[in-house]
């Protein structure tokens, strides 16, 4: 851990990150105590970031502390939940946590600001390897409902927030396999790949009115066939009606092809933003509920009794090939 040693490090970077929690106990204890109120579940998730694999080699200290609180908030807000604390396991790589250990905390100070959770605990080491980041985020729902993966009904409508694809084309030009020439659209799908920002405003609106939900992160097509495959279900998913941010659209209509374009956006990943099903009816009280916090909302398709997921361009089926990431 190098010159300042890791319970110094826990106690000057990691401790105010607890914002005085009583139940995080000032990261002395081996363990921390949470209670939801009454008449509130907690939501649980987890997710681990690795190293050349989740975010760049060398990449800012502090997106990575961004990106590694922000896809836990994604998985919750999906599930209807508001966010109220996490656990940070961390493997910092042997030589490696003096350039990063600051900016890191930066930006896990900067994501606990945006989203209002704590640090209650954790467990931080070294060794030979990538550096790792492991959080357990826990989420406030009120009396346990959830719009989970398998509740989508036939005859629901499915929707995404805001817009899809800008975090691939920000990967791609890390990656060095597209070249933009506008620096306002370089920057912007930079960040967004970098500094995925899940739309947390509107978790109580997914609860009361979506019958599924999920966060964009394997790939548009994916995570909606993950919906279908929960629910039992056949689904269609019009790709002209994927909401497309501006700066994308000029993207994709300077590309020779563009439905194989349009397909690399909606199989691409690192969104996370929100895919859910829901009646039809309430699409315009839930679009507006969405607008007051600045987020938008587009219908993209259409579930029905069966099983598959249809992928249609102007009505016409086509074969979309993959749908998505996977990690094996």
């Amino acid at each position: 851990m190098g010159g300042e040693g890791e319970f110094a490090f826990i106690a000057r970077a990691l401790q105010p990150l607890t914002r005085g929690h009583s139940g995080a106990y000032g990261l002395k204890d081996d363990g921390a105590i949470l209670a939801p109120p009454t008449d509130h579940k907690f939501a649980v998730t987890t997710d681990t970031l690795v190293e050349g694999v989740h975010f760049p080699v060398g990449e800012d200290p502090a997106h990575v502390g961004w990106k590694a609180l922000s896809v836990n908030v994604s998985d919750l807000v999906a599930m209807g939940a508001q966010p109220k604390a996490y656990l940070l396991n961390l493997v910092w790589p042997k030589g490696g946590f003096e350039a990063r250990a600051d900016g890191f905390v930066e930006g896990l100070r900067q994501a606990q600001d945006e989203y209002g959770l704590v640090l209650a605990g954790g467990d931080t080491t070294s060794a030979d390897g990538p550096w790792m980041v492991s959080i357990t985020a826990f989420a406030e729902t009120l009396g346990g409902k959830t719009p989970r993966r398998g509740g989508a009904k036939a005859g629901d409508v499915l929707v995404a927030t805001n817009s899809i694809g800008a975090a691939w084309l920000g990967l791609q030009l890390h990656l060095g396999a597209i070249k933009v020439e506008d620096e306002t659209a370089q920057r912007w799908f930079e960040r967004r790949f970098s500094r995925p920002r899940p739309p947390v405003e509107i978790a109580g609106s997914l609860r009361e009115m979506a019958h599924a939900a999920i966060d964009v992160s394997d790939g548009l097509l994916a995570d909606v066939g993950h919906i279908l495959s929960a629910s039992g279900l056949a689904g269609t998913v019009e790709l002209s009606d994927i909401p497309l941010d501006g700066l994308v659209q000029t993207w994709l209509d300077a590309q020779p092809d563009a439905l194989a374009a349009r397909l690399k956006l909606a199989t691409g990943g690192d969104d996370y933003q929100i895919a859910a099903a829901m009646p039809e009816s309430v699409v315009p009280v839930f679009r507006e509920k969405c607008a007051e916090h600045g987020h938008a909302v587009r219908v993209i398709g259409r579930l029905e009794r069966g099983e598959g997921l249809t992928v249609t361009l102007d009505g016409e089926p086509i074969d979309p090939g993959r749908l998505g990431f996977t990690h094996f």
